[in-house]
């Protein structure tokens, strides 16, 4: 048994970390099982989540078909995704979001019917938005007041998560560090969930919220459990570039409605770099502006969807429309300068279909975990299906696994925070693990991040946490795509700029293995 430090200890059932779509999904399934505590870094409404403008892709509408869907999964997964994680995915979607329907979600329509979208990559219109560009916040808000309702389930925001704490190799809980009071907490849990979203704040060109630093995976690695294909970051080709204003998301979607991509000169370019043009995976649009950019010595390029007519997107995608005219673009009227911008990580925490991860006592789902089911490339609007997909699984499975509570727990190690700042962190992580990578580029991060002189804390405070946390990913994802010696989905190596069929595989890391090891695609 380990010594229990002189810590006051709070007692929970579940401890869920992380207030999003799959966190909060996750509760409604505990509910009743015993008590369930949610807690979150900052408010309870900030979250990926609630940043999700794209929508929800499902099959649901009558010109579709959940093989459609999957097939669409698969070749945008560019042959790494898992075939019965993507079944999952696309089977029990349209039940989830029919669910949220009943539940009070609303989402845009025609009339009666849902209206269907289509966005990059996908063979049909099968995306439901809501409000036109606040998908995200509308599931978040009906998930929020169902779990709200529910008896058993508490909420603590301004509640940062330390460390794991372990009892014998197993999760029992979570350091935690309660902001407004000032103070450290032990929160013994007999289960612990892991929804933390996503790590876009590594990145100084990012989409995400401010609290996306990768935490989740951090504590995870730093307990000893799996970190499976940290290497893919997904890097939304359109983020707003302009001085001063937020890297903010100008949707797929808009060009899922006609938007067109232009370089400095006006002209079109997209279709020189992939039959679909503008709707071409992700990773494909992102490295045709980073190339026309370079082209030119521009530092964006411009999204026009002027040509839709007056008030098209102000009705269409409200929020996008007042969030660039405060910043003087009327995108109804003018293009806007964009280019592409840390957005998603298709690894994280290694799970199962259920949510466990490798070590007893914790789960994971959401951005945070890694089922395979992205493969090297989400396609466009699968990350809130998998949100409220594999929250309720892994709700489910905690439930069930019926664990006896932790005795004691060992105490929490310090960790090493570096001297770099967070900024200094950010721009080093854009410079050289960014959209296009090399060995001297990932060897320069991997010798930078070592020689940032480290100093040992206790883990209180949030910027040193999540300066350790960054430095934490940024290392992981070094290690991974330098051992990856291929290109692949939103992994491109100018050294090994083609596909290897013997790294058809996924990529995992675990503490104290000096070695990335691989895993075929199929043997999770």
């Amino acid at each position: 048994m380990g010594i229990e430090p002189q810590l006051e200890t709070i007692r929970t059932d579940f401890l869920v970390i992380g207030a999003g779509v799959a966190g909060l999904r996750a509760a409604i399934e505990l509910a009743g099982a015993g008590e369930v505590l949610v807690v979150a870094k900052d408010s309870l409404a900030e979250s990926s989540s609630e940043y999700a403008q794209g929508g929800v892709a499902v099959a649901l509408s009558d010109e579709d078909d959940m093989s459609l869907h999957e097939a669409d999964t698969l070749a945008a997964g560019d042959g790494l995704c898992e075939p019965e994680a993507v079944r999952v995915l696309v089977s029990e979607g349209p039940p989830r979001i029919e669910e949220l329907i009943r539940w009070g979600a609303e989402f845009d329509r025609e009339g009666p019917r849902l209206l269907f979208a289509r966005e990059g990559a996908h063979s049909r219109s099968r995306v439901l938005h809501s409000h036109g560009d606040s998908t995200g916040r509308e599931i978040a808000r009906t998930l929020y007041r169902r779990a709200a309702s529910l008896p058993g389930i508490r909420f603590e925001g301004y509640t940062a998560v330390a460390d794991l704490l372990l009892e014998e190799g197993r999760v029992a809980g979570a350091l935690i560090l309660d902001a407004r009071r000032g103070r450290l907490l032990a929160m013994k849990a007999r289960a612990t969930l892991l929804a933390t979203g996503g790590l876009g704040r590594v990145y100084s060109d990012t989409t995400n919220p401010d609290v996306a630093t990768g935490d989740g995976v951090a504590m995870a690695w730093r307990a000893g459990a799996v970190i499976s294909d940290i290497e893919f970051v997904q890097f939304h080709p359109t983020a707003l570039h302009v001085e001063g204003a937020p890297r903010f998301l100008l949707s797929e979607a808009l060009r899922g409605e006609g938007a067109l991509l232009l370089n400095q000169r006006g002209e079109r370019f997209m279709p020189r770099y992939h039959p679909m043009a503008e709707l071409a995976p992700r990773d494909v649009v992102s490295r045709a502006i980073v190339a026309e950019m370079r082209r030119e010595g521009a530092p964006h390029v411009w999204l026009d969807i002027s040509g839709r007519g007056a008030d098209f997107v102000k009705k269409r995608f409200p929020r996008i429309h007042s969030t660039c005219l405060a910043y003087a673009i009327d995108l109804d009227r003018q293009p806007a300068p964009v280019r592409p911008a840390a957005h998603y990580a298709m690894g994280g925490v290694w799970t199962d279909l259920d949510g466990r991860t490798s070590m007893e006592g914790l789960w994971a789902a959401g951005e945070a975990a890694c089922t395979g089911v992205h493969g090297a490339n989400r396609l466009a609007s699968n990350s809130l299906l998998e949100g409220v997909v594999f929250g309720a699984r892994a709700g489910r499975s905690m439930r069930e696994a019926r664990l006896d509570p932790p005795v004691r727990f060992a105490p929490p190690s310090p960790l090493d925070a570096p001297v770099l700042p967070l900024d200094e962190l950010r721009r080093l992580a854009m410079e050289r693990l960014g959209i296009v990578r090399c060995a001297d580029s990932l060897r320069s991060a991997l010798e930078a991040l070592e020689k940032a002189s480290a100093a040992s804390i206790p883990p209180a405070g949030r910027d040193p946490l999540e300066r350790a946390n960054t430095r934490t990913v940024l290392q992981l994802i070094a290690r991974a795509a330098l051992a990856r010696q291929e290109s692949r989905g939103a992994h491109f190596r100018t050294d090994f700029p083609g596909k290897s069929p013997s790294m058809r595989a996924h990529s995992r890391i675990r503490r104290g293995r000096e070695e990335v090891e691989f895993a075929p695609v199929g043997e999770r």
